[in-house]
């Protein structure tokens, strides 16, 4: 697998849900989720929760760590990433309700959190 490729909803694969029919939430943190800033050139750190509630599919956790891995060099505000990967996890498994949140290691005294949220039907 070549890390450099673009990030791209076709990386994130899924598995039927084992218990369709049934509401129930899934939670998973990314603690160490790196990009690039686009003015700067500087890395920046970030821990990413998924919280969602599965539809028909769930996703496959190796795939969506080897997804957010390819993001390590591309240069990408964190407004911006924060909706890439909430729109590339719902295209991909289609959830009921998804919420993402970006939680951004501080930089000049200033931290950030972004979160962006999906719901089906709206």
């Amino acid at each position: 697998m070549e890390l450099t490729e673009t990030p791209s909803v076709d990386q994130l694969e899924t598995f039927p849900n084992p218990r369709p029919g049934r509401e129930f939430t899934i939670e998973i943190v990314c603690p160490e989720f790196t990009s690039v800033c686009p003015k700067t050139g500087q890395p920046d750190f970030g821990t990413i929760t998924y919280t969602y509630t599965p539809n028909e599919t769930c996703v496959e956790l190796k795939s969506l760590k080897l997804y957010l891995q390819r993001f390590r060099n591309q240069g990408i505000f964190y407004e911006q990433v924060t909706n890439k990967l909430l729109d590339d996890f719902v295209a991909a498994c289609h959830p009921v309700r998804c919420k993402v949140v970006s939680v951004w290691t501080p930089r000049g005294g200033i931290s950030t959190n972004v979160t962006c949220t999906y719901e089906a039907g709206k």
